[in-house]
């Protein structure tokens, strides 16, 4: 039967009520220097394996940051990283999650980074965002070239703060950076990027899914593969024993490190907001290289015989007038640039757009390679004008039912 509530219980219940005090924990007010909960970006994490674990550990160390729900196919890097969000805030809230889509189906998250292997770069950020987050995308942003546009888009149609991940851009090559914008160089006419190698295909036979790994999630968008554990291995070693080795998920090194190179050398050039009208083949003596020509004249090379590093050719004797060199916002280098952006709404450094434009070049030049020849590029169209075999190459087919 049920329970009868008589005016008197309820009158005994409030009043009992009113002699507890409630406890509202100092922290939680920003008593103890920390932004009150209000003020703190809440985050997820999706893809927690090598950067991953970095960036979280990026965020989490961060008192304007509430780390909430953590998401990868791998049920041990998903537990650990739950663990290691429960034990920062010494409680058992984190949520854990294998599909993306779930964390992101989360009303109360503001932000989400993302460090999945690069052919889920873009079908996440686009779900990101149409979802209402904030997203901080490692680098190589993009797998293909079609897949840069629509992350732009989305991201301006949404409303939403969309950052690249490399810190390289503006940390390792601050030196060449300013003396650029300084004016040291006087006119700048080349620089030049070596990087590399290109990826391959994979051919490595199949063994048993490990028990707690997602394989076909881990696949997605990637055509089928029997499993294997260098196809999905995070090493940084691209020699065929990692992800970052292969086409079908990666770029190689002329993608993943050259989305570091490349950033620095636009950047240093000034060229962030533009892409290559021409990116012309050469192999001189057995010696391959790549030389992408922009509007304004400048020259980038890649891989040119006898050039060093982001190695600048500018015009000696001559002086410029030193320009401000852009750099990130708030506290914490790129983390923070994002978390301020996050809370002000401007751009962060590195601008979905801008890291689009960069990455978009190592896409170039791979594509010069494996055809073997001088190729023009319409930006504004995205495509290669008049040269069907070139305009395949754009993009790939994905599997069902991730498409874009």
């Amino acid at each position: 039967m049920k329970q009868r509530f008589h005016r008197r219980d309820f009158l005994k219940a409030a009043t009992a009520a009113v002699a507890a005090p409630y406890f509202i924990p100092g922290s939680a007010l920003g008593a103890d220097g920390r932004p009150a909960p209000s003020s703190r970006v809440v985050m997820g994490g999706i893809g927690i394996g090598n950067q991953g674990s970095g960036d979280q550990g990026a965020y989490l160390g961060r008192g304007d940051v509430q780390y909430v729900a953590v998401c990868d196919v791998s049920t041990e890097h998903r537990n650990a990283a739950r663990d290691r969000v429960n034990g920062r805030y010494n409680n058992k809230d984190c949520k854990a999650y294998n599909d993306f889509r779930e964390l992101l189906a989360l009303t109360d998250i503001d932000a989400v980074h993302v460090a999945t292997p690069d052919h889920w770069h873009a079908l996440v950020v686009i779900e990101a965002c149409r979802h209402g987050k904030d997203v901080y995308c490692q680098k190589p942003e993009t797998k293909t070239l079609r897949e840069g546009p629509l992350m732009v888009a989305a991201a301006r149609r949404y409303g939403r703060v969309v950052s690249g991940g490399s810190q390289r851009v503006l940390e390792d090559y601050r030196d060449t950076v300013n003396k650029c914008w300084g004016g040291e160089y006087g006119t700048i006419k080349s620089i030049n990027v070596n990087v590399g190698p290109l990826s391959q295909s994979c051919y490595l036979p199949g063994q048993p899914v490990p028990a707690g790994f997602d394989w076909d999630m881990w696949l997605g968008p990637a055509p089928w593969a029997p499993y294997h554990p260098f196809r999905c291995s995070g090493s940084y070693n691209i020699n065929g024993t990692c992800w970052r080795s292969f086409t079908d998920y990666s770029g190689g090194g002329m993608t993943d490190w050259g989305a570091h190179h490349f950033g620095g050398a636009v950047f240093a050039i000034d060229c962030r907001e533009l892409e290559p009208e021409e990116i012309a083949y050469h192999n001189e003596g057995g010696k391959e290289f790549v030389a992408f020509r922009y509007s304004n004249g400048i020259t980038l090379y890649h891989n040119h015989p006898g050039m060093g590093n982001l190695q600048v050719v500018g015009t000696p004797g001559e002086k410029r007038v030193p320009k401000v060199v852009p750099t990130y916002k708030g506290t914490g280098g790129i983390y923070g640039d994002f978390i301020e952006c996050v809370k002000t709404r401007e751009k962060p450094f590195r601008d979905i757009e801008l890291a689009t434009h960069t990455i978009t070049v190592a896409h170039l030049g791979a594509i010069a390679y494996e055809l073997k020849r001088t190729l023009k590029w319409d930006a504004a169209k995205n495509e290669f004008p008049g040269d069907e075999e070139a305009n395949r190459l754009v993009d790939r087919a994905r599997r069902e039912p991730w498409t874009l």
